[in-house]
């Protein structure tokens, strides 16, 4: 008997995520070096316009998403249903999943601009057809990885993330301490920064509220509190540290940059790789920029091909209650939903194209980092809204974790996120690939088109879409 307790004991210590493995998790999921560049060209001031979207959207949704993932089965799509029925349920998990379909053109022209760097061909990174070619290519790869199933993308995230972000993160430190050593030069847009953010116009404060998207897909790894020791201290220590690590992955090689690199020399796609080349050249070593971007080049594919078919996931189970047509519930040998993934790699396809017809990338990154951002602060909101309707409309439940002074958390990321989404449609440079006076229209008609389909599939669906076996149709939400 003593024998079989101290097995089951083993298995959940296997089993027992500790504060630092979610700390980390959260770090790897959050962090990308790609948003370093345009921030560094704020300089000093770029550490507050890291630290205050962090207070009012990072702690707020990791807390939030705690609370629910502790309570309810299932992501967003459950936690909105409850509080708002099956309808708005629905088009939360499809916003998220929507919002991560124009997110993969955005993070692969990363991919691209590192491939360029790479293979010693640092101007392709500016090439439209260049980054078209590669978006297409790598994104198809990565769906067709997705249909072999299996836990490839788990094996991969953790260790792409090692490689693609805190590494090179951590060396960017190290350079700049370097380049201060040395007495290299200090950049002049640094040296005339302020710590105080300049609220020059309309575009500098678009910067600063809408860069709390920074710090979204806090509420994917949420789910894993539960499968802490004791999530109602525990969790609150991880995101204590997440935050830390957060903010040195953001702030400290953000100020390195701008130290070290002219702000003319950064553009928004390949900044980072021409801010590692810069560095090494000083140094006599340019080899190692090639180096640095082979790392992000396999970090940024592995953050793709961990949440290619994560996302969807959740719209299929969505999907077969009855929300979505037999045909995008389709599923191949390996219990993996095939026909939504073909549905998505169309669309990234389409998007592609984009870098096709307007020749300048980085203004393309931008209005495509525009009509993410709109999508994702909608579902957002809903969440927010939700964990308050449903403390009140279900008061008794057992919280695993719960969030203090709920109302005023909630509150205070209900509001940031509205904040960004009214700024999702001002360009923040004055040459767009889409002129001014436009792209807010632009940007609603995407997120119209984008965001409407929920709702058609909601008004057409017919009892014969819902696909769930009897014993699924009785499964209960709630731990």
């Amino acid at each position: 008997m003593n024998e079989d307790k101290l097995k089951n004991n083993d298995s959940i210590q296997k089993n027992t995520l500790s504060i630092f493995q979610i700390a980390v998790m959260t770090t790897i999921c959050v962090a990308s070096l790609r948003t370093l560049p345009p921030m560094a060209e704020e300089g000093r001031a770029s550490i507050l316009m890291y630290i205050i979207p962090a207070i009012l959207f990072l702690i707020p949704t990791s807390l939030v998403s705690a609370e629910f993932a502790t309570t309810y089965k299932g992501g967003i799509y459950v936690w909105i249903r409850e509080a708002f029925g099956n309808r708005m349920g629905f088009v939360a998990i499809w916003l998220q999943w929507i919002q991560n379909v124009v997110w993969y053109p955005v993070q692969l022209a990363f991919v691209a601009a590192a491939l360029a760097f790479t293979i010693n061909r640092g101007d392709l990174s500016n090439s439209g057809l260049f980054t078209a070619v590669v978006i297409i290519v790598v994104y198809w790869f990565s769906t067709f990885l997705a249909f072999k199933g299996g836990n490839l993308f788990a094996k991969v995230s953790s260790i792409g993330g090692m490689i693609g972000v805190l590494i090179p993160g951590a060396i960017l430190i190290i350079l700049g301490l370097l380049w201060i050593a040395q007495g290299q030069p200090i950049s002049e847009s640094y040296l005339q920064s302020s710590y105080i953010p300049k609220i020059t116009g309309i575009s500098s404060l678009v910067l600063i509220v809408s860069n709390v998207l920074s710090y979204a897909g806090m509420e994917m790894n949420a789910v894993h509190a539960g499968q802490m020791e004791n999530p109602k201290k525990d969790f609150t220590k991880a995101i204590a540290l997440a935050f830390i690590l957060i903010l040195c992955v953001f702030v400290f090689p953000t100020l390195a940059i701008a130290i070290a690199i002219p702000a003319d020399k950064l553009g928004m796609a390949n900044g980072i790789m021409v801010a590692f080349q810069e560095f090494f050249e000083k140094l006599n070593i340019s080899w190692m920029s090639n180096v640095m971007s082979g790392a992000m080049f396999f970090g940024a594919i592995s953050s793709v091909v961990t949440w290619v078919a994560g996302p969807s996931k959740g719209l299929l189970d969505a999907g077969k209650t009855g929300l979505l047509p037999p045909i995008l519930q389709k599923v191949n040998k390996n219990n993996v939903q095939v026909n939504i993934l073909v549905f998505q790699g169309i669309i990234v396809t389409i998007l592609a194209m984009i870098y096709v017809l307007f020749p300048d990338v980085s203004d393309v990154f931008i209005a495509l980092i525009g009509m993410a951002a709109a999508l994702y602060v909608i579902m957002y909101m809903l969440m927010f809204a939700a964990i308050i309707v449903l403390r009140k409309k279900e008061p008794s439940i057992e919280r695993g974790y719960k969030v203090p002074a709920v109302n005023i958390v909630s509150g205070i990321g209900f509001i940031s996120c509205a904040l960004a989404f009214v700024m999702s449609f001002i360009p923040t440079t004055s040459e767009a690939a889409i002129p001014r006076n436009m792209y807010p229209i632009v940007v609603a008609i995407v997120v119209f088109l984008l965001g409407i389909p929920p709702f058609i599939f909601y008004m057409f669906k017919k009892p014969s879409w819902d696909m769930r076996t009897a014993q699924e149709k009785e499964e209960k939400p709630i731990h």
